[in-house]
């Protein structure tokens, strides 16, 4: 097995950093990637604001009502949109009435916590709402209840603090509750393959931006699940290809993109060494690259901690 350090160059630079907002998220989340949207179908995915786009010609695309655009984009301001700022489109399955509650397809990487930071809920009342979904093992494409924002009581009482501090930049955090060190059913994970060399390793780039690894190997190479799980995301994701993310034991997850063909669906059962996808050449390096990335309970970890 051959192991050697090499500079990503190319697109691959400005692609990678998408993957962090799958799971997450994030997640791996990070929901689906970010991108360019023109040329397919939108709905259900993120889309990153182009110039001259208005949220009116989004809204035709996905061919969802503007209005429901609107309201999955909470705090979004459709008079001052900003290029490269991030859009989430519906899916033809959500809702959004007024007087709630939302329905909302469950996403990679989506946790009751994030969702219910976006829509100004929270866990507990989703959890509530949603008596027969288990928060630890939600699966993407699930459709949920989400509560609208608090009581009337609670609306007002914050409105009254918000106005006390308006001096104060609002607090938007994205961040993930810390979920404690790594089990030790994490610490026997094999290689996703078995011939590779490292183009990129885990970490931050020169701007700062955390990277996940970036592995090369030869043509016709096959991904391998690092461990037994099961496939909660099998389909593709704009940028990244056909993308295949698996849930392991103690809220671990394992994700594989830049994958040429996909060997397992949505809810397969794999064990350790299963192949889950061939590895896919990619023009703009000249080479067979795969991204993976393993997070721990929507947060990012360095595969090196956990691979062996």
């Amino acid at each position: 097995m051959a192991e050697r350090a090499m500079g990503g160059k190319g697109s691959c630079a400005r692609i990678v950093p998408l993957l962090l907002f799958v799971l997450i998220l994030a997640g791996c989340a990070g929901g689906p990637g970010a991108g360019g949207y023109r040329g397919g179908n939108i709905a259900g995915n993120w889309v990153s604001i182009q110039r001259g786009d208005t949220l009116g010609q989004i809204a035709k695309q996905a061919g969802v009502p503007l209005l429901r655009l609107q309201r999955f984009n909470p705090g979004v301001d459709a008079r001052r949109l900003a290029i490269g700022q991030r859009i989430l489109v519906p899916t033809h399955r959500e809702r959004a009435p007024g007087s709630g509650p939302y329905r909302y397809q469950v996403r990679p990487g989506d946790t009751y916590s994030s969702i219910a930071q976006r829509f100004g809920s929270t866990a507990r009342r989703l959890q509530t709402a949603n008596p027969k979904f288990s928060a630890n093992a939600l699966n993407v494409g699930q459709l949920l209840k989400v509560p609208r924002g608090g009581s009337a009581r609670t609306t007002a009482s914050t409105t009254q603090s918000s106005s006390s501090t308006a001096s104060k930049p609002a607090a938007r955090s994205r961040t993930l509750p810390d979920p404690g060190a790594l089990p030790d059913s994490a610490r026997t994970w094999h290689w996703p393959l078995k011939q590779y060399e490292i183009a990129r390793a885990y970490g931050t780039d020169a701007r700062g931006t955390l990277q996940p690894m970036l592995l090369s190997t030869s043509a016709n190479t096959q991904a391998l699940a690092v461990a037994d799980g099961t496939v909660r995301f099998a389909d593709s994701m704009r940028q990244l290809g056909r993308v295949v993310i698996i849930h392991h034991r103690d809220n671990m997850q394992s994700v594989y993109a830049l994958c040429e063909r996909l060997l397992v669906e949505d809810g397969d059962e794999v064990k350790q060494g299963t192949p889950v996808c061939d590895v896919g050449y990619r023009h703009d390096t000249g080479r067979y690259d795969l991204l993976f990335d393993v997070r721990h309970g929507g947060k990012p970890v360095d595969p090196k901690q956990v691979l062996r």
